[in-house]
This record gives C-alpha cells, sequence and structure tokens, in this order.
C-alpha cells in the first residue's frame, strides 16, 4: 500500500511538473509572440522614419543649393564693396556725396522688375511635397521591375522569332525535297501503270508553302493535258500512279485497296496487278476486288456470300494450296 501510494506521489508530481512545463512554454511562446509584434511595430516605424528623413533631405536639398548661391552672392557683394571704397578712397570723395549722385540714376522700373524677377524664382519653388522621394523610389522599383519584364518578353519574342524562322527554313526545305521526290516516283509509275507516255507534278505559286499542286498527265498517243481531260479509267490509273507515288516515300507495312482496279480495262488491270507484285516485295496488300484477274494474282482468296438474306458466309481458299492440289488431281 506504501509502494502505491509513493507511486501515485510521484506520478502526480511528474503531472504537476509536465503541466508546469506547458505553462511555461505557452508563456513563452506568448511573449515570443509579443516580441515579434513589437519587433515589427518598431520596424514599422523606423521605415516611416527613414520616409520622413529621405523626404525632409529631399526638401532641403534644394534650399541649401540656394543657401550655398547666396553666400557667393554675399562674398561677391562683399569684394565688390571693398573694391568701389577703394575707388572712392582714390577719388578722393565721401560717401555721402557719391550716394547723392547714385540716387539721381536709380530708376524705380528696374527695381520693381528685379523684384518681381526674385518674386518668381521664390514662387517657382512650390509648395513641398514630403512624399515625393518616397513616390519617386516606389516609381523606381516600379520601373526596374516593368524594364525586367520587358527585357524578358524581348528575349521570348527573339527566341519565339529565331524558332520559327528555323521552322520555317526546314519545312521549306523537307517540302521541297518532298515535292521532288514524289515528283521523281510519280514519273516513273506513270508509264509503268500506262504502258507509256508521261506525267510530272508542278507547284501553282512562288511560295511553297502556300502553293497548290496540279497533275499533268500525257497517256500514251495523248496530249499532254490536265487531270480533268483525261477518262474515267486514266483518271483511275493515274491517281493510282499518285497514291503509290506517295506510298513509296515512306512505305507502311500493309496496304489496303478498296475496289480501285474497278474502272480498269483488263491491260491496264494486268499492269496494275504487275506493279503491285513488285511492290508486295516490302509491303502486304490486302485487296477488296471483283476483277478476275486481280483474284488471280493474289496469294489468299476470302470469298463473302450471303446465300441467307441477312447472313454472310466466309470461303477462304489458298491459291497455292489449290493449284497444287489442281496438279495432283491432274496427275
Amino acid at each position: 500500500a506504501v509502494t502505491a501510494e509513493l507511486g501515485a506521489l510521484e506520478e502526480g508530481s511528474v503531472r504537476s511538473r509536465l503541466q508546469d512545463a506547458l505553462a511555461a512554454k505557452a508563456d513563452a511562446e506568448r511573449a515570443l509572440a509579443d516580441a515579434r509584434a513589437g519587433l515589427e511595430h518598431v520596424t514599422e516605424e523606423l521605415r516611416s522614419l527613414e520616409e520622413g528623413r529621405l523626404a525632409a533631405e529631399q526638401t532641403l536639398a534644394p534650399l541649401r543649393e540656394r543657401i550655398t548661391e547666396l553666400r557667393i552672392k554675399e562674398q561677391e557683394a562683399i569684394t565688390h564693396a571693398e573694391q568701389y571704397a577703394q575707388q572712392i578712397a582714390d577719388a578722393g570723395v565721401t560717401r555721402e556725396e557719391l550716394a547723392e549722385k547714385l540716387e539721381k540714376r536709380v530708376r524705380s522700373s528696374g527695381m520693381q522688375a528685379e523684384i518681381a524677377r526674385l518674386a518668381e524664382e521664390i514662387a517657382a519653388l512650390g509648395a513641398v511635397n514630403l512624399a515625393a522621394l518616397s513616390e519617386l523610389d516606389a516609381a523606381r522599383d516600379r520601373k526596374g521591375f516593368l524594364d525586367a519584364q520587358a527585357a524578358d518578353l524581348a528575349q521570348a519574342v527573339e527566341t519565339l522569332e529565331a524558332a520559327i524562322k528555323r521552322i520555317d527554313r526546314e519545312t521549306r526545305e523537307l517540302l521541297q525535297g518532298t515535292f521532288e521526290t514524289v515528283n521523281r516516283n510519280f514519273q516513273e509509275m506513270f508509264p509503268a501503270l500506262f504502258g507509256g507516255g508521261q506525267a510530272y507534278l508542278k507547284l501553282t505559286g512562288e511560295e511553297i508553302l502556300d502553293a497548290g499542286l496540279q497533275v499533268f498527265a500525257q497517256p500514251p498517243g495523248k496530249k499532254n493535258s490536265s487531270i480533268q481531260l483525261l477518262s474515267g479509267g486514266e483518271k483511275a490509273l493515274t491517281a493510282i500512279s499518285l497514291v503509290f507515288s506517295l506510298f513509296r516515300l515512306n512505305p507502311a507495312p500493309f496496304c489496303l485497296l478498296d475496289e480501285v482496279d474497278a474502272p480498269l480495262d483488263d491491260p491496264n488491270t494486268e499492269r496494275f496487278c504487275e506493279l503491285v507484285k513488285q511492290m508486295s516485295a516490302q509491303t502486304q496488300f490486302l485487296f477488296i476486288t471483283h476483277n478476275k484477274i486481280t483474284m488471280e494474282m493474289g496469294q489468299q482468296l476470302i470469298g463473302v456470300t450471303m446465300q441467307e438474306p441477312g447472313v454472310s458466309r466466309i470461303v477462304e481458299v489458298d491459291i497455292e494450296a489449290a493449284m497444287e492440289f489442281a496438279r495432283k488431281q491432274a496427275a
């Protein structure tokens, strides 16, 4: 029981010390907050006093300059007075006699003009603006910030203009090279499909980025003309020549052709199939066709029939396997 009481007393003592420590910590934090608030207040007062001092300096500066000017004029006047006194002594006249002579020559209008001039100088000083210096500092800071922003924007604009010029130059070079390559391919494809003749591409404007493209084709035995004057089959072959010229520029792994041979007669279909065979060495061609000549060229046939309305049936035929089977049957 005694041990339990001692433990309770110790626990109570620890809790009491902990509470005291927490209270002391809270007091210290409040004191720190008060000290920081006081420091901020003093800092603000110092800033305000500094601004007042600078404003006073600005106000005093022209006054000091004026005092300096007046002292210089005073010294000049003393020097002139000494010179005049010496001249009077040398002339053998008294100051009273000289003053009487000078008084007759003084013009009141001249004195009034001098008084007016001095009054204008005083008025030109104007009212003293105590906040002018701080406003000047703020304006200078703002100008510095805006100058930095303007410099950054000017640099960004210069960088963008340089990038645009570079991209524009590279685009022109790439487009010109692509056009020349496609035109060269087209001049080779066209006679291969037509069995002769010639064709070429022409840009319709001097600026290559804005220019259009015109196709000129001359099938065998015909005059050179635009594609609009060709027959339907000739237009189809010309279009195939142009498409394959573009395709040869960057061949894809496979190519899908949807009844492109429909308007072709048998000789043109055979030449078309021969060209596809040559290109099939690097590209797999998928055809949709009803032309028997084109079907004979294929290595794999997939037929779609509809024996019942709404029900499609697919039939596959391996041409090589079928020919091998036919040879075996014939043997």
